[in-house]
C-alpha cells in the first residue's frame, strides 16, 4: 500500500521528556503512548530501548519497553521525514527519508547527526544494516540505495554511495513496490507491498528471485524483522504480523504463525525483543493533526512450537 505523508506538517510535537501513559497486563506493558501528532512509521531496537521515527518532522523517539518512559532523542525540523529506522552494530541509527530521497545516520546515544546521504530516488522506505553496508529499499524506483561502510563501520563520503538496479523476477508497477528489507548471509529479502510477494535480492548484482511462500497472503506487506531464520512481515492495513521461516537458500518460506491485536491501527514496522514484538501504529486513514494520538503495541511472538 502506498504510504501518504501527513497532509499537514505537524510542528507541535512535545519535545524533551514525555510522560507516556501505558497499559499493563500480567506485569508486562502492552502499549506505550507516544506524543500526540508523532505520526510514526519506523521502529527499531538496540536490544534494550525502542526507537521510533516521525513522518511529520523527522524526530526520533526513544522508549523504555519495561517502564514505558519516552524521550525525544532527535528533534525534528520542517522538511525532514523518517520512514524506516534501523540500528546498526556500531551504535548508530539509520533513517530513510522517504520522498526526500535522503538517508541520515545518528549517534544512538546522543542523537547527534553523523552524516547525511542524498540519492536520486523516489521513496526511500526501509533499511537493512550489515557490517559492510546499509541497504535502503526504494518503493517507486526499481533500485536499492547502498551506503558502503569502511573498516570498523567507518562512514563513507556522500559521493561514495551507490545504487543497485533491481533486475530479475521483481517487477515494479504503479502501486507501492519494494518495501521492507532485511539482510541475510546469502542475500537481501524484500517484500513487494502491491504484489504481496517476497524476493531474494543479490546485494552485488541486484538480481531478484521470487521466494516461494506456498500461497501465504502478504499483500500490504510493510516492515520486515528477521530473527534467525524467522521473518516477521507486517501487513499494515490488515493489522497483522505474519511469521515465516526462511530456508537457508532463501528459495522458500513456510508459515509459522500470525500475531495480531485489537490495539493495532495500521501497524507499519516491528521490532523484536526476546519473545515480544513491538509495532508502531501509523494510523493511515486517520487525519494527522498535532492532536492525533499514536502508540506502540506489544504482542507475543509466535514460534515454531506454538505457531
Amino acid at each position: 500500500m502506498r504510504r501518504a505523508l501527513p497532509a499537514t506538517t505537524i510542528g507541535l510535537l512535545t519535545l524533551g521528556l514525555v510522560a507516556a501513559p501505558v497499559t499493563a497486563q500480567d506485569g508486562e506493558l502492552d502499549r506505550i503512548d507516544m506524543p500526540n501528532g508523532w505520526a510514526p512509521e519506523g521502529i527499531t531496537t538496540d536490544g534494550t530501548s525502542l526507537y521510533a521515527g516521525s513522518l511529520a518532522d523527522g524526530s526520533i523517539l526513544q522508549a523504555d519497553p519495561v517502564t514505558g518512559a519516552t524521550s525525544v532523542l532527535v528533534e525534528g525540523a520542517d522538511g525532514l521525514v523518517v520512514a524506516g529506522l534501523e540500528y546498526d552494530d556500531y551504535g548508530r541509527l539509520w533513517a530513510a527519508g522517504a520522498t526526500t530521497s535522503e538517508v541520515r545516520v545518528y549517534d544512538a546515544d546522543s542523537g547527534e547527526l553523523l552524516a547525511s546521504y542524498p540519492f536520486d530516488g523516489g521513496f526511500l522506505n526501509d533499511l537493512a544494516a550489515t557490517a559492510d553496508a546499509v541497504y535502503v529499499s526504494d518503493s517507486v524506483v526499481p533500485q536499492v540505495a547502498v551506503v558502503p561502510l569502511g573498516e570498523d563501520g567507518a562512514l563513507p563520503a556522500p559521493e561514495d554511495t551507490t545504487t543497485l538496479p533491481i533486475t530479475g523476477d521483481m517487477e515494479y508497477g504503479d502501486s507501492f513496490n519494494a518495501n521492507g528489507i532485511v539482510a541475510t548471509p546469502v542475500g537481501l529479502v524484500v517484500v513487494h507491498s502491491g504484489l504481496g510477494q517476497l524476493y531474494r535480492v543479490d546485494p552485488t548484482s541486484g538480481e531478484s528471485s521470487l521466494i516461494d511462500t506456498a500461497g501465504v497472503e502478504l499483500t500490504a506487506g510493510d516492515g520486515l524483522e528477521l530473527d534467525g531464520s524467522m521473518l516477521h512481515v507486517v501487513r499494515n492495513r490488515m493489522n497483522a504480523i505474519v511469521i515465516l521461516e526462511l530456508d537457508e537458500a532463501l528459495a522458500s518460506a513456510t508459515l509459522v504463525g500470525e500475531a495480531t491485536s485489537d490495539d493495532f491501527d495500521v501497524p507499519t514496522t516491528v521490532a523484536r525483543l526476546g519473545d515480544d514484538l513491538w509495532a508502531v501504529n501509523a494510523r493511515f486513514g486517520t487525519e494527522a493533526t498535532p492532536d492525533t494520538e499514536y502508540w506502540m503495541t506489544r504482542v507475543d511472538a509466535p514460534n515454531g512450537d506454538d505457531g
